[in-house]
């Protein structure tokens, strides 16, 4: 039987791969992007991949847009929308980390408390909360957006105890690094403020990063195993994809207890 799912952030990546391939299962997928021409272009993806969607735009940290997550009846809601950036953590400006986490902690916790006041009153539901490998691993040169995804794993594990009196489910989704233009992005906005020649970080520092981004997975393998827990009835509370994600992630809290300074 098919289910009803709110997803945010389906204008892009990961996010508009998984609300077409839950369509294409059958399911009724209720896809907000973040800004109204994503409307048409996911639309016609949608077409083209011969599913319908129910487009909306949302804006995740516009108060009036919130408000359409209460007016929508659904079973399992997605806080996937995100933005990040790299660069330094101690040289970064605190108004970019600011803009970060207004995205992805702040917004996601008020639009993911109104989809968790709806299932709490119908006692059932299930909220989707997409981390990433960096909420467990402190990957260098992208502090902003790794911290906001620690947070994120702490929302997520104090809401998953808190709501189980309530019969609601809550999880979360940590995909490694996947080839969708996200990470390229991020390392990219660092240029709008970073100067090698005023910052102390040099330039050679970030060269490990951009081996990352030449090491991307394919998406559609994350798309599929998103698409496979997000319509699950039961699953872990944490899935990392793929096993080497997981790997990475488990061995770094191991070694930070052993990490001496």
């Amino acid at each position: 039987m098919g289910k009803t799912i709110f997803i945010t952030g389906a204008g892009t990546g990961l996010g508009k791969g998984t609300a077409i391939g839950l369509a294409k299962k059958g399911h009724h997928v209720i896809a907000s992007v973040e800004v109204i021409s994503q409307v048409t272009s996911l639309r016609e993806a949608a077409s083209e991949a011969g599913v319908e969607l129910e487009v909306i735009k949302l804006d995740i940290t516009s108060k009036r847009d919130q408000e359409l997550i209460a007016e929508y009846d659904y079973d399992v809601f997605v806080a996937n929308a995100a933005i990040g950036e790299g660069g330094p953590i101690a040289e970064i400006p605190v108004d970019r980390v600011r803009r970060i986490y207004e995205t992805n902690v702040f917004s996601t916790l008020e639009n993911a408390q109104i989809a968790a006041r709806k299932f709490v009153e119908k006692k059932q539901g299930k909220i989707m909360f997409l981390s990433s490998i960096v909420g467990i691993v402190g990957m260098p040169y992208l502090g902003a957006y790794v911290s906001s995804k620690h947070a994120i794993e702490a929302i997520a594990k104090t809401m998953k105890a808190e709501l189980e009196e309530f019969g609601v489910q809550v999880a979360t989704i940590n995909p490694g690094p996947f080839e969708t233009g996200f990470n390229d992005r991020m390392f990219e906005e660092r240029k709008k403020w970073y100067d090698p020649e005023k910052n102390f970080t040099p330039e050679e520092s970030f060269d490990d990063l951009r081996q990352l981004l030449d090491q991307q997975y394919p998406p559609q393998d994350m798309i599929d195993k998103m698409v496979e827990v997000i319509e699950a009835d039961h699953h872990a509370f944490r899935t990392a994809f793929p096993q080497e994600t997981e790997d990475m992630m488990k061995q770094e809290e191991k070694d930070k207890w052993e990490e001496k300074v």
